[in-house]
C-alpha cells in the first residue's frame, strides 16, 4: 500500500504538541512521518531538516493514531487528513499556524476496508479515499471548519486479475483529481485497471460515466502523477517493476499508452514490488522507487514528448523503501525504508537528475511509509 505525496503537497505539515522554536532560520523545515506498526510505536513522528546543510535529526513520537498510512495536507496549510488504514477510517485535524500542534476534529468511516490513500480536489471541499482491502473508492465533503461530512459518494471496483494471491479481487489504491479538477482517477492493484469519473461541482462521481484505462495483465498499478504540464500521466505498477506513462486528454478524460520502463536491471529475478513516484521540483527528472532490489530508478523527462529515459539506478541505503520525496528547494531527497526502520538523505544534482546519498545522513525511523515538509512559519 502506498504512499504517495507529490510536490504540490509539500507545503505543510503539523503534529500535537510540538512548539516551533523561534531561533530556527528559513532552510529549517519539520519532516513528519507515518507509521502503521500498531502498539507504542503506532502514529505520526516528528523529526526536523536543515535544507541548508541536508542534516536530518531522528524523529520522535508526537501522536499516537490509529495506523495511519498516508496523510495530505491542505492547500492553505490549515488541515491535515489522514488515513486509519487497519480501522477503515479517515481523520481530519486542524494544524494551529502559531505552534504546528494538532487538533483532531474528527473521524469518519472510509466506506471500506483498508483505506491506504487520501488526496484533496483543488477546491479543498473535498476528500477522496482509496480502500485497498475492498476495492473501492469514497468521496468525503469537507466542511467550512476543515473537519469531514459522512460519505457523498462511493463507487465499488470489481474483477481481478491474473495473479491469484495478488489479485483475487480488486484493491483500489491512489485516487486523485487531475489539474483541470473535472476527473477523479483511482488505480486498482487488483484488476490492472486506471478509473477515470467525472466530477460533479457537487463532489459526487458520476460513475455512470466512468472510463479506464487498461495496463498490461499482471502490472498492479499503484500510484499515479501527472507531468506538471498537465498533459501526460504516470503510474507506477507494483507488480510489473515498471512505470507506464499516458497521454492525458483534459477535455475527455481518456488515457492513451504511449510507454513503459522497467525499473529494474534486466538481469534482476528476485522478488520486487515497485512503491513509489516522484517528479522534481524543476520538472525535468521523475524517480521511482523498487522494494526488493532496494533501488530508485533515475528517469529523465522528454520536454518535448515527456517520454522517459534512464539516467541512474541508485541503492537508496535501506531495505523496502516505501517512500521517496523531496524537500521544497529540490536540493535534497529523502527516502523512507519500512524494511529497515530506517530514513536517508540524498543529494540532487538539478542538471543530470543522479541523486548521491548524503554521508552520516541516515536516522532510525520506525516504519516510515510516508513523510512530508513542513516550512517553519513566519520564517
Amino acid at each position: 500500500m502506498p504512499q504517495f505525496p507529490t510536490p504540490s503537497t509539500l507545503v505543510a505539515m503539523a503534529v500535537i504538541g510540538l512548539t516551533i522554536p523561534a531561533s530556527l532560520s528559513a532552510a529549517d523545515y519539520y519532516v513528519y512521518y507515518g507509521s502503521p506498526n500498531g502498539g507504542a510505536t503506532n502514529g505520526l513522528y516528528l523529526g526536523h531538516f536543515d535544507s541548508d546543510t541536508g542534516v536530518l535529526t531522528t524523529p520522535k513520537l508526537a501522536a499516537q493514531a490509529e495506523g495511519p498510512s498516508f496523510f495530505t495536507i491542505a492547500a492553505d496549510g490549515k488541515h491535515l487528513y489522514t488515513c486509519y488504514e487497519k480501522a477503515g477510517k479517515v481523520a481530519a485535524y486542524a494544524i494551529d499556524a502559531k505552534t504546528g500542534d494538532l487538533k483532531l476534529l474528527d473521524v469518519q468511516s472510509s466506506g471500506g476496508q483498508g483505506p491506504c490513500h487520501i488526496s484533496l480536489d483543488k477546491t479543498n471541499h473535498f476528500a477522496f479515499v482509496a480502500n485497498y482491502d475492498s476495492g473501492s473508492v469514497a468521496v468525503l465533503p469537507i466542511k467550512d471548519d476543515g473537519s469531514l461530512g459522512e460519505i457523498i459518494s462511493s463507487d465499488q471496483h470489481k474483477g481481478g486479475g491474473v495473479n491469484p494471491t495478488r489479485q483475487e479481487g480488486p484493491h483500489a489504491h491512489c485516487v486523485i483529481v487531475d489539474p483541470s479538477n473535472k476527473f477523479v482517477l483511482c488505480t486498482d492493484l487488483g484488476n490492472d485497471k486506471i478509473y477515470v469519473y467525472p466530477l460533479n461541482k457537487d463532489g459526487t462521481l458520476a460513475a455512470e460515466g466512468r472510463m479506464t484505462g487498461v495496463l498490461k495483465p499482471g502490472s498492479g498499478p499503484r500510484h499515479l502523477l501527472f507531468n506538471p504540464n498537465g498533459k501526460v500521466l504516470y503510474c507506477i505498477n507494483e507488480m510489473g517493476g515498471s512505470v507506464t506513462a499516458f497521454n492525458w486528454d483534459g477535455a475527455t478524460g481518456a488515457l492513451t499508452e504511449f510507454q513503459t520502463i522497467s525499473t529494474l536491471p534486466a538481469d534482476f529475478k528476485d522478488p520486487n514490488t515497485d512503491a513509489e513516484l516522484a517528479i522534481h521540483p524543476n520538472g525535468k527528472f521523475l524517480y521511482a522507487s523498487a522494494r526488493g532490489h532496494d533501488s530508485v530508478a533515475v528517469f529523465s523527462i522528454d520536454p518535448k514528448t515527456s517520454g522517459l529515459t534512464l539516467v541512474q539506478d541508485a541503492p537508496v541505503g535501506g531495505k523496502t523503501p516505501r517512500y521517496i520525496g523531496f524537500d521544497p528547494s529540490g536540493k535534497w531527497m529523502i527516502a523512507g525504508h519500512q524494511g529497515s526502520d530506517t530514513a536517508v538523505i540524498f543529494s540532487v544534482d538539478a542538471k543530470t537528475g543522479q541523486i548521491t546519498p548524503k554521508s552520516g545522513s541516515t536516522i532510525k525511523a520506525p516504519a516510515p511509509i510516508c513523510m512530508l515538509f513542513l516550512p517553519v512559519p513566519g520564517k
